[in-house]
């Protein structure tokens, strides 16, 4: 996989279509990098799988660059849900908004409404491509372009773009940008706990803002000590 390092976005995306073909995968939230990742990938797959993960808390704006994608690209973005008995359990148990109670409480919501679901999807594919950049967080600077997970790849095509390389590349390619940028966001997750930068703020400041001296990841693709995530046996 080292070899891939020096190869340009588009090349390593190209490889993973001919590799992999319809074990292929591309999960995206809507936010600036899947969208670019989705475009390019629009170009090298016919069909693309197009996946995202539904936790039941998205901000409106969200499932409307779900019809966007439809329109704009053909394509059907697949949702994925959590178990309905799981969130029952845990909003029962501890309340619809544990997330603001704790840290522990928050990573409960994101494991059983994000990282579960997740899991479940990647089973069913030797290959995915996410919209990882080092640039983005402390936790991401040593994100690798392509690495074995599991026995699938996991792909992160701009690993080393910067957010300057991002935004060239949706405006000369006009590709559609989620709503919620125009108003402030930098990252855009779940309604409750993302909301637009405030003065002097920057990167992922928006995500579960209440929270101090914490990582700001979910624990899709990192730990809280910032280890690459594997698939547990079961989830």
């Amino acid at each position: 996989m080292a070899k891939l390092e020096a190869v340009p976005a588009q090349d390593i995306l190209s490889w993973a279509a001919a590799t992999y073909g319809d074990a292929l995968g591309i999960a995206t939230s809507f936010q600036k990098e899947g969208m670019v990742i989705l475009d390019m990938a629009s170009r090298l797959l016919s069909p693309i799988q197009v996946f995202t993960v539904d936790t039941g808390r998205l901000p409106e704006e969200t499932y409307q660059m779900v019809e966007t994608v439809k329109e704009h690209y053909g394509i059907a973005v697949e949702l994925l849900f959590p178990e309905p008995a799981d969130v029952e359990r845990m909003v029962t148990r501890h309340g619809p908004n544990l997330f603001y109670r704790s840290l522990e409480a928050r990573r409960l919501c994101c494991e059983i409404r994000k990282v579960r679901p997740l899991e479940r999807k990647l089973r069913q594919l030797r290959a995915w491509a996410t919209g990882l950049r080092r640039e983005q967080a402390e936790t991401r600077a040593e994100v690798a372009k392509a690495e074995r997970v599991d026995g699938r790849i996991k792909i992160s095509p701009l690993a080393d773009w910067t957010a300057a390389h991002v935004d060239q590349y949706l405006a000369e390619n006009r590709v559609p940008v989620h709503p919620l940028y125009a108003r402030g966001y930098s990252s855009i997750g779940c309604a409750p706990c993302t909301r637009a930068l405030e003065p002097g703020e920057s990167g992922r400041a928006g995500r579960w803002w209440w929270e101090e001296d914490s990582p700001k990841e979910c624990g899709i693709h990192f730990r809280p000590d910032g280890q690459v995530i594997q698939l547990r046996p079961g989830a």
